[in-house]
């Protein structure tokens, strides 16, 4: 279960500063990561980085599906998460 939260940390790291550096890259004019990685990381395990980077970077925040996946990933990693912990506890 401790190795769960380090995967799920050390993603929302990865997708928070994946974030920031498209949008240097996005103002700098240079070549940029593709929507589909940066959507992707989102979705595994880290919606709360993709969500942070959106409003911190004020990156992709007026691509709807952003939103919405990163939204709805971040309820689908609540449940598994709570799932999870529920069943080691028992």
């Amino acid at each position: 279960m401790k190795f769960l939260f380090v995967v799920i940390l050390v993603m929302n790291i990865i997708t928070f500063i994946a974030f920031g550096i498209d949008k240097r890259k996005a103002v700098k004019g240079r070549w940029r990561i593709p929507e589909k990685t940066l959507l992707l990381m989102g979705l595994m395990f880290g919606s709360v980085g993709q969500l942070l980077g959106m409003k911190v970077f004020r990156h992709k925040t007026n691509k709807w599906y952003f939103w919405f996946c990163g939204m709805l990933s971040l309820a689908v990693q609540i449940v598994i998460i709570y799932k999870i912990f529920t069943n080691c506890m028992v």
